[in-house]
């Protein structure tokens, strides 16, 4: 005695589709029971929702910042200390500039040493 399954050749291709059209209409009828989503009413659908925006947004915040921070690292270094100028420096300055005359920059300058 010989069976003949939906995938049998003696059936050929309408009993192939009927198999397959059956298989489909089965799982979609269990997959109406899974997206029914009982934890999506009451408003805790909209929570979630927000929390799972709030948690994106998190994330590109904290991208964005350490690129930042990669990025303007490099440049930040520490400035360069000069020495404050010596006195005898900045009365060589105003002699330069004119602001004090020969006379007055070598009583200054002998004043200092």
């Amino acid at each position: 005695m010989h069976t003949t399954h939906w995938w049998s050749h003696r059936r050929g291709m309408p009993g192939l589709m009927l198999g397959t059209w059956g298989c489909l209409a089965a799982a979609d009828a269990l997959a109406a029971d899974m997206w029914d989503m009982p934890m999506m009413r009451g408003g805790w659908g909209i929570l979630m929702m927000l929390m799972m925006l709030l948690f994106w947004v998190a994330i590109l915040v904290v991208i964005i910042v350490g690129i930042r921070w990669l990025v303007t690292s490099g440049r930040r270094q520490a400035p360069v200390e000069r020495s404050p100028e010596s006195a005898l420096d900045i009365l060589k300055k105003r002699y330069a500039r004119g602001e004090i005359s020969k006379q007055e920059f070598e009583e200054m300058r002998q004043h200092l040493q």
